[in-house]
């Protein structure tokens, strides 16, 4: 029950983001369910999850179509939230906070949701299709650290591909994640780290303009350029700029490999070798700092990073976390539901199997309209489940023994002894939910609210105290 106490304390500064109390109270009892369902069928699991009657389907229903709460400024609140919430556990290097960004492609079959398009799957997964329909999402997280593990505490995630408003619109996947990224107004410098498909001008040059800077690797037939050498005499014409070419998959020589513990997470007794080079990178045209490292099993890998300060094994120790943030997509997609929401648009014209793009600078106004207005939908939807993930994460880090002692059930490989995982946090909430419940005064805003939707016929005896 003490956890119920937490968590609400946090959500109530989410009060902010709602242009009413009544939305605001909705939007508790959205997350609430998003924590305590048994399942993750969309609307209808919150009906169950709270013993909700018939017709508060169709109020949740129009409450994620509603334009009583902005996507955007609910993500600007959850972002100073998070903030303050794990501002003891954050991940410093430098004075600079830490962010992992990816993508995530998520299966979508409607023939009238907007923006499903076929997408390509580069993952080696035998699971996985190598072409699905649905939504291509890019996400950014913060790495926060408890006692013994870490977290991607998920802060936004919006679909970024499908629709195109403007056929003169110019704008990649890479750009549309710096813009959301930026849009964040992060008080604190950060070290933004990504995988190679954001190593990028389009990425590094706007982080470098806003002080903050960028962790990458960079495929094995990169090349650089070291620093020209100046003459004596200055001659005609403009200075030369780049000086002798590198291929930097053949700088890995044995004798100017130096020799290290590895930093990577969770692993122990393996030494590296690694080698730092600060060269010009062309396509920004500015000096970077590549770090060649050799893994005794892992084999070889090509870093880098627009700090050209930084200690190569902090780069090679942070490049190490990024991994975190798919495990909190894992976590998003089978704990939490971030992803499972099925908003349809009656209107919609529907789309052929294995189609692209949608292009609407031919449609109409009012289809446009609402078209923006279920992808709002979509990206409430999504926002929210960043944050029934993020609680569920505060939670873990800063009362583990708490989770544990609410959790009553059994795992295999449990470990009371570290932070809990999101599910663990999830079962632990949703065993203490009714006595919460019933805990709260009679004149309790939450209690109040909830009290004349509850089905009696489905409700457990428990809460029929009123």
């Amino acid at each position: 029950m003490q956890l119920w106490y937490y968590w609400i304390k946090a959500v109530e500064q989410l009060r902010p983001a709602c242009s009413r109390q009544r939305t605001f109270l909705w939007l508790l009892i959205v997350l609430a369910a998003m924590t305590t369902r048994k399942d993750l069928a969309g609307v209808t699991s919150f009906v169950r999850s709270h013993w909700l009657k018939a017709a508060c389907y169709d109020n949740l229903r129009k409450f994620f179509n509603s334009s009583g709460i902005k996507p955007n400024k609910l993500s600007d609140v959850w972002v100073g939230l998070c903030m303050k919430l794990f501002k003891p556990f954050l991940v410093m290097e430098n004075g600079r906070i830490v962010l992992l960004a990816d993508g995530i492609k998520i299966p979508k079959e409607g023939k009238k949701m907007p923006a499903v398009k076929l997408l390509h799957q580069e993952s080696e997964s035998n699971s996985k299709a190598e072409y699905i329909m649905g939504h291509s999402c890019q996400a950014v997280s913060l790495l926060v650290k408890g006692a013994s593990a870490f977290f991607a505490v998920p802060l936004i995630s919006r679909i970024h591909e499908g629709i195109v408003l403007s056929n003169r619109s110019r704008l990649t996947l890479l750009d549309k994640l710096i813009n959301m990224l930026l849009q964040l107004n992060l008080a604190h410098g950060f070290y933004l780290v990504a995988d190679a498909y954001y190593a990028s001008k389009r990425i590094a040059n706007p982080l470098l303009d806003n002080g903050h800077h960028l962790i990458t690797r960079v495929r094995t037939n990169v090349v650089a350029f070291q620093e020209a050498k100046q003459p004596q005499k200055a001659g005609r014409g403009r200075p030369k700029f780049y000086g002798k070419k590198l291929k930097l998959r053949f700088c890995f020589k044995k004798d100017k490999m130096t020799t290290a513990p590895s930093p990577v997470y969770n692993e122990f007794n393996v030494n590296i070798g690694y080698r730092s080079l600060t060269l010009i990178w062309r396509p920004m045209g500015k000096r970077v700092q590549f770090i060649l490292v050799e893994h005794p099993t892992r084999g070889r890998m090509i870093l880098m990073t627009t700090d050209c300060s930084l200690d190569p094994i902090s780069v090679i120790r942070l490049y190490g976390l990024r991994f975190k943030i798919e495990v909190g997509f894992r976590q998003a997609v089978h704990t939490i539901g971030t992803y499972a929401y099925h908003f349809w648009m009656m209107d919609m014209t529907p789309i052929k199997r294995r189609s692209g793009n949608q292009y609407l600078h031919r449609k109409t106004e009012d289809y446009r309209r609402q078209v923006t207005k279920k992808m709002d939908a979509y990206h409430r939807y999504i926002q929210m489940g960043c944050i029934v993930q993020g609680l569920q994460q505060y939670l873990s880090v800063s009362c583990p023994e708490l989770v544990w002692k609410h959790f009553g059930s059994w795992l295999r490989t449990m470990k009371t002894q570290r932070e809990p995982s999101e599910m663990v946090v999830a079962h632990a909430l949703a065993n203490s939910f009714p006595e919460f419940l019933v805990s709260l005064h009679k004149g309790h805003y939450l209690r109040k609210f909830i009290s004349d939707k509850f089905d009696v016929d489905r409700c457990p005896q428990l809460l029929l105290g009123d």
